[in-house]
């Protein structure tokens, strides 16, 4: 494959017809899921001054800058995001101080950072759950959640229909203080996360003091959690299709997500944010975790006085294949690039099957098809107008852990149903850092130190020692597209115009020069470029394109 970059008087051309931007409309951004980085401490589970030790491998990699996974205090029912306090860190991952060095380190290094915060639930040790819980029906205190009488004679039953994302009822039943069975409180997720109800004016001026308490202290911006959810119907009526969040996984119930008063919510934090950029120019950025049914509904969410940006999950929900690709491109460059934001591409993060193993059949080895077109599609991606972010281990070709024993897996998805179909525990092992068998590097603790969920010993093919000297990997593919992007000012943003390709290839070219095709299919086809690539997943000689390969071209400006 041939990994090198464009002419300086190409990229001199570009810079001259190319005019200055927010660093987040183009940013590549990598997810840091904290526990499972790096170990500092022995102890088995990843911290911040592991984080901060793997800044200058981070940096080496080419990325933009950093989103942390929370690393607040948390009874870790689901590793964190179930916050029992937003204004500190857990002594599992460190403390306030050990943060700071980390936001200074990746300053030095230029490179932003971006807290993981959580607005639509808490954890129920969170102190206010707690007030809640010692208080009446019909207290202030039971006012910042949703609590509600259960139907039936004796209140026996749920208030609604309503099924939790996690499985089973969306509702628990309490014990009032005089010993009796009482209200209900309603969880989208786990019991152990309550909703907040943000109806409640108390809700709104707390999270406005944690989003100043994180800028106070530096920070670049936030990834805000299930975006689209906080307001539930006023009325909390049944649902048509009770069990369609449970089913799916995913943000579907109308009365529960998506209500139009989230965008009140979403205009006032981007005025908190702007008060601080006002003051020292340092743009900072809010990025939504956004589910919703359309990419028009997606595109309201990143309105100009709205987020920043939002996740488009279309693309990372895509079959391979080449109309799909097209379908959810279009739909997205037509819809949310459309309201002046940026299209925010993602393939995987901690919630998902990697695309490794998601889009065939790989050997423990990594070879395979599925390998051949995760690195096809992480090189469609970084060639997409936009901003793109990367899951740990995504530079690596990390596949997914399938097989991991029951009575090590924590996803509360598991505990709730049983079922391994959709857990999330295998995209969240420890990452190899270096050697021939666990802990790969990860944990400094002593011989036979086990990392908080078990590497299997094929992870010895991808520790990052290994792909750092192997130009063939991953991390170099990866390493060399962020450098493409590093010298095209501006690659996140332009036109995008679709080329006449063959059945099951994709090709599109961009105002700025950049030509991307890729091949969908398992036979070469020609190139719709005549010169060798600058940059391939995989061997690719001038003139054509083999079957699950990708490759960019520069045109002459």
């Amino acid at each position: 494959m041939h990994n090198c970059c464009p002419s300086q008087r190409q990229v001199n051309g570009l810079s001259n017809v190319l005019n200055r931007h927010p660093w987040w409309r183009d940013a590549v951004i990598y997810q840091v899921y904290v526990r499972s980085f790096l170990d500092s401490t022995g102890d088995g589970i990843g911290d911040l001054a592991g984080v901060r030790a793997g800044l200058p491998y981070l940096k080496k990699l080419g990325v933009d800058g950093i989103w942390l996974s929370p690393f607040y205090p948390s009874p870790q029912h689901d590793h964190g995001y179930d916050v029992a306090g937003y204004c500190d860190v857990d002594p599992l991952f460190g403390d306030l101080a050990e943060f700071d060095l980390l936001t200074a380190a990746a300053r030095r290094l230029g490179m932003k950072v971006l807290l993981d915060i959580v607005p639509n639930h808490c954890s129920d040790e969170h102190p206010w759950f707690r007030q809640a819980l010692a208080a009446v029906p019909g207290s202030r205190e039971r006012g910042r959640f949703h609590f509600a009488d259960g139907r039936g004679p004796d209140g026996s039953e749920p208030p609604n229909n309503w099924h939790s994302m996690f499985g089973g009822p969306a509702w628990s039943r309490v014990t009032e203080a005089d010993g009796r069975p009482g209200q209900w409180y309603l969880h989208m997720f786990a019991p152990e996360q309550p909703d907040w109800n943000w109806r409640t004016p108390e809700v709104a001026a707390e999270f406005d003091q944690v989003l100043r308490f994180w800028l106070d202290r530096g920070v670049d911006g936030f990834r805000i959690d299930v975006a689209a959810g906080l307001f539930k119907h006023p009325e909390l009526p049944d649902s048509p299709d009770p069990e369609a969040d449970a089913r799916t996984r995913d943000s579907v119930n109308p009365l529960a997500w998506n209500q139009p008063e989230v965008h009140d919510v979403w205009r006032h934090w981007r005025a908190v944010c702007e008060e601080y950029t006002a003051r020292d120019g340092r743009e900072r950025l809010l990025v939504g975790e956004v589910s919703v049914p359309t990419a028009r509904d997606h595109a309201l969410y990143v309105r100009p006085d709205e987020l920043h940006q939002a996740f488009f999950f279309d693309l990372l929900s895509a079959p391979w294949n080449a109309d799909a690709f097209r379908k959810v491109i279009g739909e997205a460059m037509q819809d949310i690039a459309g309201t002046g934001s940026t299209v925010t591409w993602v393939l995987n993060n901690h919630d998902q099957v990697r695309t490794v193993t998601r889009y065939g059949e790989p050997t423990p080895e990594g070879s395979g098809l599925g390998a051949a077109r995760a690195r096809a599609a992480a090189l469609l991606m970084l060639a997409l107008p936009g901003a793109a972010y990367i899951y740990q281990g995504e530079e690596l070709g990390l596949p997914e852990v399938v097989d991991l024993p029951d009575d090590v897996l924590t996803d509360p998805i598991f505990r709730r149903t049983g079922s391994r179909a959709r857990i999330r525990d295998g995209c969240r092992v420890p990452l190899p850092w270096s050697g021939q068998a666990s802990p790969f590097g990860f944990t400094s603790g002593a011989e036979g130190a086990r990392p908080w969920l078990p590497q299997p010993d094929y992870f010895a093919e991808y520790a990052t020692d290994r792909a750092l000297a192997d130009t063939r990997s991953f991390w170099h593919l990866y390493r060399d597209g962020l450098q493409l992007r590093s010298q095209l000012p501006q690659l996140g943003d332009g036109p995008l115009e679709w080329l006449d390709t063959p059945p099951g290839v994709l090709g599109f070219a961009r105002g700025d020069g950049l030509v991307c095709a890729v091949n969908f299919g398992t036979a070469p086809t020609p190139a719709p470029v005549s010169g060798t690539p600058l940059l391939a997943s995989g061997p690719c000689p001038a003139g054509v394109l083999p079957g699950s390969t990708a490759a960019w071209w520069i045109n002459d400006l």
